[in-house]
């Protein structure tokens, strides 16, 4: 194929000719960091609260958690779609529109935060039962929904300026801004629950101030924003580029909107099952909860690394430089194939050692029947965490180089198409045991149709033809 980008090594802008390896290691290590940093949060709640609350105190945080990721995914929305549009348009020298996609963007963070604060104040017993509390499991996550989601709002604008942070070329400040609040959480988390007993309140409110904190160091760049100076002009919601924002973003905002919905099934797959087991219904929703948490550490690992790449993807799109782009995802692609085995070998040859980080039993179900589940969930469910990678990376290269309908198509794949309808057939013929193998076969399928998608947008771009959305 005849190189039709020869012009962008001129450009002077390191996207377009400085090596692609060196580019994913600049921008996706800060950008796996910020993410690992923002699941400390739930899981540095995670361990205080199962050690120190007990297991009950694990499945009022697991219930809890489809808010956390309703709330990512729409700041997924607006972050990404705000970095993809800025990078596309700075690679193909529209300066003007970048401004207008910047500030209709940071406008977007923190009007949408409150108004989703506002419903889930308002709404969070009907929340909590929706999202599978059990009688014994809803007073505690009241409160500890009730707390958290003061934080809402702040988690939102940190999440999407991160990536709008990372697209402007500070990959390091995004991974501050996180990680600092993070640090003050955990010490929190201590503070609150082992100096001054607060429980469960405790840690949602250590949560609470990290958020806080790092929402102040991102508000903060965007008076030093590095590619042009951010004006009061600019700012405002300016609906033609708040549709062409959410074009962009959509795939990653139903990518996380489906995990919310998942995350939904699967707790009230758990408890109705569960009771039907020996295990009951406390013990599966506790241990959800956990393989939530650890599962937001390899998300981390292979989004970020796929966030990390976008500015890569995004800019060589703009300049047509097909052979870059070609490279970059290869080479994501590899990282994350080799993290993932990493991943599995871990999950199958120490679960219950690491299960055992988030506390155990009870009184009432003892230890051995709570880490008989926890090891036989993190084992059977996780199976094929080893191909895990390629999904999210796929993802957000549609995403970056404009390919919004491909990016949907796939965000819709592994938790819609495949695991939401496995979750609802298997367990009728298979019980719990059915719920348990519903993760892994979604991954796989998720895994060949990534694949395929990939080859057929390869072949594309080996012909020349534009193959981004209008």
């Amino acid at each position: 194929m005849k190189d039709i980008s020869a012009n962008t090594s001129s450009s002077g802008n390191p996207l377009g000719y400085a090596p692609v390896l060196g580019l994913i290691g600049k921008f996706a290590i800060p950008s796996i960091i910020s993410m690992l940093v923002a699941a400390a949060y739930n899981i540095t709640d995670q361990i205080f609260i199962g050690r120190l609350v007990g297991m009950l105190g694990n499945g009022a945080t697991s219930v809890a958690f489809p808010v956390v990721t309703f709330t990512t995914a729409f700041a997924q929305l607006i972050g990404v779609g705000t970095a993809a549009n800025f990078n596309i348009n700075m690679g193909a020298k529209r300066e003007k529109e970048a401004k207008h996609f910047v500030g209709t963007g940071i406008t977007l963070m923190p009007t949408v935060g409150l108004l989703i604060f506002c419903i889930v104040f308002v709404l969070k017993k009907q929340i909590l039962l929706l999202c599978g509390a059990t009688e014994n499991v809803l007073p505690l996550a009241m409160t500890y929904l009730g707390i958290t989601a003061i934080g809402l709002p702040f988690q939102l604008f940190t999440t999407a300026s991160s990536s709008l942070i990372r697209a402007d070329g500070s990959p390091t400040y995004s991974m501050i801004c996180n990680v600092t609040g993070a640090i003050l959480n955990v010490f929190l988390d201590w503070l609150f629950m082992f100096v001054f007993g607060w429980g469960i309140q405790g840690a949602a409110t250590a949560t609470v101030i990290g958020q806080i904190v790092s929402f102040l160091l991102c508000a903060i760049y965007y008076f030093k924003f590095r590619t042009f100076q951010i004006t009061r002009r600019m700012l405002g919601i300016k609906w033609y580029y708040a549709k062409r924002i959410a074009k962009l973003g959509t795939s990653n905002f139903i990518n996380h909107t489906i995990m919310m919905l998942v995350n939904i099934v699967l707790n009230n797959s758990l408890k109705i099952y569960g009771a039907m087991s020996i295990y009951g219904s406390d013990i599966p929703l506790a241990v959800s909860g956990i393989i939530a948490k650890l599962n937001s550490v390899l998300s981390a690992f292979s989004i970020g690394l796929a966030q990390g790449c976008q500015p890569i993807l995004g800019f060589n799109m703009g300049a047509k430089n097909y052979s870059r782009v070609k490279e970059t995802y290869k080479k994501a692609v590899s990282i994350a194939i080799g993290i993932s085995v990493l991943a599995f070998i871990l999950f199958q040859c120490f679960p219950r050692q690491i299960t055992g980080i988030f506390g155990s039993g009870d009184e009432l179900y003892g230890d051995e029947l709570y880490f008989e589940f926890a090891e036989k969930y993190l084992k059977i469910y996780m199976f094929m965490v080893c191909v895990f990678g390629i999904q999210p990376v796929t993802i957000n290269y549609f995403t970056g180089t404009g390919n919004v309908r491909q990016g949907i198509i796939l965000s819709l794949s592994r938790q819609g198409f495949f695991l939401i309808p496995l979750l609802l057939i298997l367990p009728q013929f298979l019980g719990l045991t059915g719920v348990l193998y519903a993760g892994p076969i979604a991954d796989f399928m998720a895994c060949l149709l990534s694949l395929t998608m990939i080859t057929l947008n390869f072949k594309k771009l080996d012909s020349g033809r534009e193959v981004a959305d209008k």
